[in-house]
């Protein structure tokens, strides 16, 4: 194991019960502590955002190989592109400074005040720089349900499915940062008793419960990333709500996909939790059969046992779950995806952001969707107010949670919350 990750380490900051940043975690992001100040990388304990850059100039970093200059970004992407050798040096010494029996930051009140700041007093800022984004479809779940509901119920998933992770490239502008509203995105729908298709806001809104991986590393193009190489590109992930308009989508997606169903929006968690925090929840992946082709069999266990949830907000009123679902469940792993991006000789970016898909359960409680949750709107969920929902009303906000937990570590991304406005 790696050291960083015993449960028995301790900080000499105070961390909440339940929270999502013990010091096992140590995510990375970027923050700002007020307005006259410029952004920097920052990590988290508890509710305390570390100024790492802070860190650096004051020569607590001491031989780490990471460069002050690269801690005074408004993007973690210089960073990241030291690979993940220095993310995980960087996280290694975070760790020994924060621990409680390290008294040299402990001690020095003036350093830790320049240091230490609580999370409520500092914005938060897009993480990383994202040049290029691709969302796979990688939950059999999720694929056979929408399978059942459009095509043959009896042969939901294409041909294809079981033989490589599906994916598309979607749109890097319009992906962003928890706490962002969104208006409801219009365009051309049809509905099955019209000749014709209308042109209006979109009438099924829906979130899509998902991980994204972000890359640190690069390729040339005309080259590729074989799967025990993968973990190499891979700096960590994030919370990822890939919105959907459901009936834009049924209009527009053939011959080739969504387009304006899915370009409006895509909101990202704060916090990148990397690689090394999240080894001690690796399992195994689910099993693949057929036999996948020698560039995707891959070795080691590379799913993730991380629960995911997600919260519908009304304007007035409490949140409601309305489903618990786990990264696990996933078919094609991250190492997969990754091979098969770039088999072709794709050449990929640091920074750049691979969303998971859709991340389904067996059942109707684990459902990534509203399309499933409530099977196209024909089982509408009831929320704490009273009211229903079939799909995403405007003026709610939709959280998505997640946490891994093992040996009372409990490691997390905090959230990612959207609130939707009506179309303008």
């Amino acid at each position: 194991m790696n050291p960083t990750n015993s449960p028995k380490l301790t900080t000499w900051l105070t961390v909440p019960e339940q929270s999502d940043f013990p010091i096992q975690n140590i995510p990375f992001g970027i923050f700002r502590s007020n307005a006259s100040t410029p952004p920097r990388v920052g990590s988290r304990i508890g509710d305390t955002v570390i100024d790492i850059h802070a860190l650096s100039t004051l020569g607590y970093l001491g031989n780490c190989p990471v460069p002050t200059e690269a801690l005074a970004q408004d993007k973690l992407n210089a960073f990241f592109a030291m690979g993940r050798p220095a993310i995980t040096a960087l996280r290694n010494k975070i760790s020994e400074i924060f621990r409680s029996d390290n008294a040299v930051l402990r001690d020095h009140e003036d350093h830790r005040l320049l240091i230490c700041q609580q999370v409520n007093e500092v914005t938060m800022l897009m993480p990383v720089f994202i040049q290029d984004y691709t969302d796979f479809y990688s939950s059999m779940e999720h694929a056979t349900n929408a399978g059942k509901m459009f095509r043959d119920p009896a042969n939901a998933l294409l041909p294809n499915w079981k033989h490589l992770p599906v994916g598309y490239h979607g749109r890097s502008s319009s992906i962003i940062l928890s706490g962002t509203d969104i208006h409801r995105p219009k365009g051309q729908t049809k509905a099955d008793d019209q000749d014709m298709p209308s042109f209006g806001p979109c009438k099924l809104l829906d979130f899509e419960l998902e991980m994204a991986f972000i890359t640190c590393k690069e390729n040339k193009l005309g080259s590729s990333v074989s799967t025990s190489e993968a973990p190499d590109y891979i700096a960590g992930f994030v919370l990822f709500n890939d919105w959907s308009a459901r009936d834009i989508q049924k209009w527009e997606y053939v011959p080739l996909g969504p387009f304006l169903s899915k370009n409006f929006a895509s909101s990202i968690s704060a916090w990148v939790v990397t690689l090394d925090a999240l080894e001690p929840f690796q399992v195994a992946s689910p099993k693949q059969d057929p036999p996948v082709l020698p560039y995707l069999q891959y070795k080691g266990d590379w799913n993730y046992n991380i629960n995911l949830e997600v919260w519908i907000q009304p304007e007035k009123g409490e949140s409601t779950r309305v489903t618990l679902s786990n990264f696990k469940y996933m078919y094609w792993n991250i190492c997969q995806q990754l091979a098969h991006h770039t088999v072709n000789g794709c050449n990929i970016q640091v920074g750049d952001l691979y969303g998971s898909g859709t991340i389904s359960g067996p059942d109707d409680t684990s459902y990534g969707s509203m399309l499933e949750i409530t099977w196209r709107g024909s089982k509408p969920v009831k929320l704490k107010d009273g009211s229903e929902r079939k799909f995403i009303q405007d003026s709610d906000t939709v959280i998505l949670k997640g946490y891994a937990e093992k040996d009372g570590v409990r490691i997390g991304f905090g959230e990612v919350s959207t609130k939707v406005l009506p179309a303008i």
